[in-house]
């Protein structure tokens, strides 16, 4: 398996879309009524798509997945630009914190982090900090859903791709577990050719997590939550 999206629910993917790919200096792979996608590729790293999805409802409950964007020594700079972009300041109590906290153009937060030496090589999308109740047991979890291997940072646990390039996976303390409210951004992974779907949904279950029926009609992919709760989908393989 490999981690494949990042999939965000959006009241207006189109323009929410459109913001993300210019903040991070993505590819267009598809605009159109069921959605809009972007791709992140790094050289000689992982590739990452961005996928905006209709979703009328509003965001109800904090976010437990978010997006650090890299700013380093040009944090202001960087700033200043996804500003221009459309994005507003935004305070969650972060107060002196040396990232910078933004909101998108749908009041989804997302932070501009500084310097950091475990950024190094991440790309524009430094991190994707995810909420835990055991960072140790969801860090295995998820370094065996996806392959990526756990690094140093400044998470309680982060997982990398293997070819140390990209955006951390980071497993945060939460404030409080997860409601039943379905969390507004969520990644997807892809199985590999030869994987069988029922063996992965049962190593699932047997990693603390467990499959989730939302009731949406026949669909390829299949829904999970964490053992934290956080939803997940697995993509089928490619034919």
């Amino acid at each position: 398996m490999q981690l494949e999206n990042l999939v965000v629910d959006a009241a207006d993917p189109q323009r929410l879309g459109r913001f993300w790919e210019a903040a991070v200096g993505a590819e267009r792979l598809s605009d159109g009524p069921d959605g809009f996608e972007t791709r992140l590729a790094l050289e000689h790293g992982p590739v990452l798509d961005l996928c905006f999805q209709p979703v009328p409802e509003p965001p109800t409950a904090p976010p437990r997945l978010h997006v650090d964007l890299a700013g380093g020594a040009r944090q202001g700079e960087v700033v200043d630009r996804l500003l221009a972009l459309g994005a507003r300041r935004l305070d969650v109590g972060q107060g002196d914190a040396p990232w910078v906290v933004l909101a998108d153009p749908e009041g989804g937060p997302f932070c501009v982090v500084e310097e950091r030496a475990a950024s190094a090589g991440t790309g524009p999308v430094a991190a994707l900090p995810l909420d835990s109740a055991d960072p140790v047991r969801d860090a295995a979890f998820w370094s065996w859903l996806t392959g990526w291997v756990e690094v140093p940072g400044a998470a309680p646990r982060s997982l990398r791709h293997p070819s140390l390039r990209g955006p951390l996976l980071e497993l945060c303390h939460e404030g409080g577990p997860k409601g039943a409210v379905k969390n507004r951004l969520h990644l997807d992974v892809r199985l590999e050719a030869g994987e069988d779907p029922d063996e992965v949904a049962a190593a699932v279950a047997q990693r603390g997590g467990r499959e989730v029926h939302p009731g949406w009609g026949d669909l390829p992919w299949r829904t999970y939550a964490d053992p934290s709760g956080n939803e997940l989908c697995v993509l089928p393989a490619r034919s």
